[in-house]
């Protein structure tokens, strides 16, 4: 009896490490109007082209339906499942997911099914998700998978830097009088996820040593609490990831994969978004 893992499309996990770790996704969707696009099948690009002609989507949790049927294959292999999601502050995407197991326990009372708030959302859930995968994948009990995501969780940390305000503004996550202000003043924001909400974290006067300030502030956090793995993310931007990932593969002689944040989180920060997502030897939490 095998363990499986699966999680939400906000996790951006590449496709080479869900092919390696056998991870399941079920997509979140985004609605232009009465057309429902899932997330998984549209890119940047082609996302943002078509934000600007047609304006901000609204996005949307995984149906029950979906992560009913998703459950349901697993538990009818004969195979245990854990479920890592989103924060519960973000999507209903986790509340959803308790419905559709529910169902599932009418039909399978014996199936075992543990399913997980990450708190978070882009590469910090990804992280859990892949400790969890990593110890299914090392014959770990279905409890120990969820305690690998759980223990990740507390050693985490994304932070993230918005191009500019508009996006925040536009999405409602900032009141206006505070984008304006922030905009004529050229201040920027380094954003962080904490308590499953997005937090500010600090203001800074450009995005140079905005991006400064987010560097150190990783750094600190691993001098002072090792470090497990890091990957740099963006939104359209992919040369100043690969600037930021080089200044820290030179500070910290380790490889720094670079990964897109989909639609999904990306409408609410808009292109030219850049952000750290690391997880640390010892809990920061």
């Amino acid at each position: 009896m095998a363990i499986q893992i699966l999680t939400d499309s906000t996790s951006y996990l590449s496709e080479e490490i869900r092919k390696e770790l056998i991870i399941k996704v079920v997509s979140l969707s985004l609605s232009f109007g009465n057309e429902s696009i899932r997330e998984v099948d549209i890119d940047n690009e082609r996302f943002y082209k078509r934000m600007a002609s047609d304006g901000i989507p609204t996005s949307s949790q995984p149906s029950v339906g979906d992560l009913y049927k998703e459950m349901l294959d697993v538990v009818e292999k004969g195979d245990n499942l854990c479920c890592i999601f989103l924060s519960s502050d973000m999507s209903g995407t986790f509340s959803t997911s308790q419905i559709a197991k529910g169902m599932i326990l009418e039909k399978h009372e014996n199936a075992m099914i543990e399913i997980v708030d990450s708190r978070s959302n882009c590469m910090q859930l990804g992280f859990a998700v892949v400790m969890a995968a990593r110890a299914a994948k090392a014959g770990k009990s279905l409890e120990q998978v969820k305690e690998a995501a759980l223990e990740t969780i507390k050693r985490s940390r994304f932070l993230f830097i918005p191009e500019n305000l508009d996006y925040l503004k536009k999405g409602g996550r900032i009141g206006g009088a505070s984008a304006l202000i922030g905009n004529l003043f050229k201040i920027i924001p380094i954003l962080t996820v904490e308590n499953g909400k997005t937090t500010l974290l600090m203001k800074i006067r450009t995005k140079k040593n905005a991006v400064l300030t987010m560097t150190d502030k990783m750094l600190q956090d691993i001098s002072s609490y090792d470090l497990g793995e890091i990957v740099v993310q963006h939104i359209n931007c992919l040369d100043e990831a690969k600037e930021l990932a080089k200044v820290i593969k030179d500070k910290l002689r380790v490889n720094i994969d670079i990964m897109d944040i989909g639609p999904v989180i990306g409408l609410h920060v808009g292109p030219g978004t850049l952000g750290i997502a690391y997880y640390t030897l010892k809990a920061m939490r």
